[in-house]
């Protein structure tokens, strides 16, 4: 197996190929326990510390992304969603690591809508500078980089995002189908006439990045992970993700908590 170090920034084409590679192979391990639940009739579902369900779908992924980004990017640090008990004395030392859900949305994976998605993030210090999401039910890729731009591919077509810069009379405002919230009702009666859209998993940011909505302010508790990957893609076609509170971009690795604070993503343009 060939090993690529992420030396300098920005990643070559070659290591992005990688990465997305990473992604689509967890997506097809996902796939197998969706398709197999299928057969069945049900999902096994266990429950975590917090309380959150956790599948064979989320651990199966889990084991191939690590495996993969150790194997393929030697010397690179991991943080999962599926093994974060890492203590932030050691994480503060990380200027560079990889931050990965391995499959966000486990909700809608059960509930087989098929808004659930693959996360990979590279973080470089605190900044989401690479992502990729990958949604297999879908078949959508999301890929991007700072500096660099954003791509999606569908159905083996590649196009650059965003891909419409259409301007709506009433704005599209995504918001999860999940985790609604008081606060972000009343956010949304300050806003005034607006299109509501509920969805899934990061697949929100990535509807801003292809500009088919505008705004996604999520006034709620999200992950450091669930955002990552897709906050990555949106920024480089051009979006952005601002904490609500400060007006200042959002950022990883902050400190004990991998909570994030309130923030507002909004579309390129």
């Amino acid at each position: 197996m060939s090993h690529t170090r992420v030396d300098h920034l920005p990643l070559s084409a070659e290591q992005l190929s990688a990465l997305e590679a990473i992604a689509r192979d967890a997506g097809q391990a996902i796939m197998s326990v969706y398709h197999g639940a299928e057969h069945s009739g049900e999902v096994n579902v266990m429950l975590k510390a917090d309380a959150s369900p956790v599948t064979a779908a989320d651990l199966a992924s889990h084991q191939l992304i690590c495996e993969r980004l150790a194997g393929e990017f030697a010397g690179i640090p991991v943080m999962s969603e599926e093994a974060a008990d890492i203590p932030y004395a050691i994480r503060q030392t990380w200027s560079r690591y990889w931050l990965i859900d391995p499959l966000d949305g486990t909700k809608e994976f059960i509930k087989r809508n098929g808004e659930f998605t693959v996360n990979i993030a590279l973080i470089d210090q605190g900044r989401a500078v690479a992502g990729v999401v990958y949604a297999p039910v879908l078949d959508k890729c999301y890929i991007g980089q700072r500096g660099m731009g954003a791509w999606l591919t569908h159905q083996g077509c590649q196009q650059q995002l965003p891909m419409s810069r259409d301007k709506r009379i009433l704005p599209v405002v995504v918001g999860s189908r999940s985790h609604p919230s008081a606060e972000l009702a009343g956010y949304l009666d300050k806003l005034g006439e607006h299109q509501m859209l509920s969805i899934g998993s990061s697949l929100k940011f990535c509807l801003l990045a292809e500009g088919l909505a505008d705004l996604y302010p999520r006034l709620g508790p999200t992950s450091e992970w669930d955002t990552a990957a897709a906050q990555a893609v949106l920024e480089s076609a051009g979006g952005r993700v601002l904490e609500y509170e400060t007006g200042k971009p959002l950022t990883y690795n902050r400190g004990d908590s991998i909570i994030n604070p309130w923030f507002v993503a909004s579309a390129p343009g």
